[in-house]
């Protein structure tokens, strides 16, 4: 049947459909149907099988290097990053199925990331879901890429293509597959998880594909709110400028209206996913501090909360107004982004002062991740006290909860909503997820039943933390309707993440009934549970393998090497660029203690000689100055002990090339690379 489709939409998903879970067993992953397979591009016929470039590029047919069998498809001859082989899939995917994408890619000589995208039209309006994300790929071996895709509502053009990050270097694909497995109806013999907590409504992030079929159905059972993940960011609403557009957002503002759910605003004012025209000024130059680009800015700020907030009115009762404006590494924990560097504060008074004007009645937070960290948290408590005392209309603080089954404590959710309780503001859980990886180097094929289980605990202590405190909490909200679409399948790497209440098949977890019902876990002694709910914090701190919906900057509060310190009697690093993209790179460094004796306190130093400067780290504090780089541990991981590591990551610009360090030392001695 031909897919008219219209906002064809993904949130860069990967990997195999995940074992479904029952109210007393795992079930393995043998268990699920095989997927059906609607496409499939082998190249051994010796034709390109439809596909053709994109621009002006070369798509040949070839043998000599493949990945299986006798044929592989070539792209040559390309002048942009963004060239590459497209397959039109309009006639292939039906509207609300969940398809698996995988193709095997190559490069010819060169190294790159490569991306799975695909490439959708509407009223002859041209708009680009990745499927798959950055993922390196050299000239020694097949890689493979491979991610989900829904069909939300109707488009009129659908391709899928393959693309690359950095270079123009050929490449080849080969074996491309599109499948899917069969859904299974949505349960109607467990509880609601709106009827099960009652002390706050609960609610679930959504793009397009979560209004149609069985989604719908099961957002409609559970759920009492919802929050548009994307699509009411700037870049969906005022594109360009004084040009607004609501498609992405109406069809799930509608679906919520009609269905009896509450509707969180995110996001008015955020550092990320803002177009760039937003920061340019008059005269065509990237704005700077002066009077006339602060004006223009806050101007143009005015504007979109008057139309985008205006346009909404009554329909939304609460907004996140301004989103991830803290630093703790900086003095006075403001962070550094473009409207600060123009405006100073006053873009967030305006922000406030303005939506207040246009929405009298709405609640107007201010929403951020990692404030379960003491520096972060102690940060936003500053920056809302201040701004609350000079009138600034501030509402609500959002604890955004994007954490793991390792991190953090109880004690340290509770010391982090105790400290709000001053303030008199509302507190709300805005997105929250439990991830079952505990740092960037983990990868599992199939979640293992185990880290299932220890979830399952954190979401049923979180919650029951939640209630403690509900009338602090005035919601709480999953980022996220299954395990099927999540933003943790590509940050802070690509690799299948399960980190909400249904699988990817839309079954309850044993999470759900850590929500729901706790006494229906399976029970497992090889499970510790995270701490119990407490009335005083215990100040304890683990490591945080958190990241939030922006590019995340962990826990800071470091504590530099003293000189009691040990030096690094044996050291090895682990350095990766694990994303790349025109201008800018994220990589992962692990440092290991390979000696004997345990080094307490930390500083690992190296050289960029490439002009790579970093904007962004976390699990770690860094001083940069120069080529020189030396980052230094956190309070919770500055102790390595024979044969234990630390990792952190970071967010870095580059020009030109990218060269890895060439060397590292660990309080001043040399280490092993790897």
């Amino acid at each position: 049947m031909r897919a008219l489709a219209r906002l064809a939409v993904t949130t860069l998903l990967v990997a195999a459909p995940l074992a479904a879970i029952t109210i007393t067993t795992v079930a393995s992953a043998a268990e699920d149907p095989a997927p059906i397979i609607v496409l499939t591009s082998d190249f051994e016929d010796g034709t390109v099988q439809g596909w053709s470039g994109r621009s002006a590029e070369t798509i040949a047919h070839r043998t000599a290097v493949t990945h299986a069998g006798t044929g592989s498809l070539a792209v040559s001859g390309r002048t942009a990053t963004w060239q590459g082989p497209s397959l039109d899939v309009l006639d292939v995917f039906e509207k609300g199925t969940a398809y698996t994408i995988s193709a095997w890619v190559r490069m010819e000589s060169t190294s790159d990331n490569a991306r799975l995208s695909v490439e959708r039209r509407t009223g002859g309006v041209t708009a680009y879901d990745q499927v798959a994300g950055n993922t390196a790929v050299t000239a020694g071996g097949w890689v493979n890429l491979t991610g989900r895709y829904t069909l939300a509502t109707d488009v009129e053009f659908l391709r899928v293509y393959v693309e690359t990050a950095s270079t123009t270097g050929s490449f080849y694909i080969d074996d491309v597959t599109a499948s899917y497995v069969p859904a299974l109806p949505v349960q109607t013999d467990i509880p609601a998880v709106r009827d099960a907590v009652t002390s706050f409504p609960v609610g679930a992030a959504i793009t397009g594909a979560e209004i149609v079929g069985d989604h719908g159905a099961l957002l409609r059972r559970h759920f009492s709110s919802v929050t548009p993940g994307n699509a009411l960011k700037w870049d969906a609403t005022e594109p360009s400028e004084n040009t607004f557009s609501y498609a992405q957002a109406d069809p799930l503002i509608a679906f919520a209206e009609s269905n009896g759910l509450a509707i969180r605003g995110h996001t008015l004012v955020w550092h990320n996913q803002t177009p760039a025209w937003v920061f340019t000024g008059a005269d065509g130059q990237p704005m700077t501090a002066t009077a006339e680009d602060k004006e223009l800015l806050l101007a143009r700020l005015e504007n979109h909360i008057r139309n985008v907030a205006g346009h909404y009115g009554t329909s939304i009762a609460v907004w996140d107004v301004v989103n991830e404006v803290i630093d703790e590494n900086q003095s006075d924990g403001l962070r550094r982004s473009s409207w600060f560097n123009v405006a100073g504060l006053d873009y967030i008074r305006t922000a406030f002062r303005v939506a207040r004007e246009v929405l009298p009645d709405a609640k107007l937070f201010i929403n951020d991740y990692n404030t379960n960290v003491p520096a972060k948290r102690d940060k936003l408590y500053a920056l809302v006290a201040q701004l609350r005392s000079e009138g600034v209309p501030i509402d609500g603080v959002g604890h955004q909860m994007h954490i793991n089954v390792s991190w953090p404590t109880i004690a340290e959710s509770e010391a982090m909503i105790q400290k709000f309780i001053p303030l008199g503001v509302e507190q709300q859980i805005t997105e929250m997820d439990v991830s079952i990886y505990t740092s960037s180097s983990e990868n599992f094929a199939t979640p293992p039943a185990e880290r299932l289980l220890q979830q399952a605990y954190v979401y049923r202590d979180t919650f029951a933390l939640f209630r403690k405190y509900a009338s602090e909490i005035t919601s709480v909200t999953l980022w996220g309707l299954a395990d099927d679409n999540t933003w943790l399948d590509t940050f802070p790497v690509t690799r299948k993440d399960a980190p909400l209440l249904f699988d990817t098949r839309l079954q309850a977890k044993s999470a759900y009934w850590g929500v729901v019902d706790p006494s229906k876990i399976p029970p497992s002694p090889s499970v510790s549970a995270s701490s119990s709910v407490s009335a005083s914090p215990s100040g304890s701190a683990s490591p945080s393998g958190s990241a939030s919906p922006s590019v995340s900057v962990s826990p800071s509060g470091s504590v530099s090497p003293s000189g009691s310190a040990s030096g690094a009697a044996g050291c090895a690093v682990t350095y990766r660029v694990t994303g790349s993209w025109p201008g800018g790179f994220q990589g992962d460094v692990k440092v290991a203690n390979i000696g004997t004796a345990a080094i307490n306190g930390w500083s690992l130093a190296w050289q960029f000689t490439g002009g790579q400067q970093i904007s962004q780290l976390w699990n770690a504090s860094i001083t940069q100055s120069g080529a020189a780089v030396t980052t230094t541990n956190t309070s919770w991981n500055g102790t390595l002990t024979p044969g234990g590591s630390a990792s952190f990551g970071f967010l870095s610009s580059w020009t030109g090339s990218n060269p890895a360090p060439a060397a590292f030392t660990l309080n001043g001695k040399p280490c092993t690379l790897l």
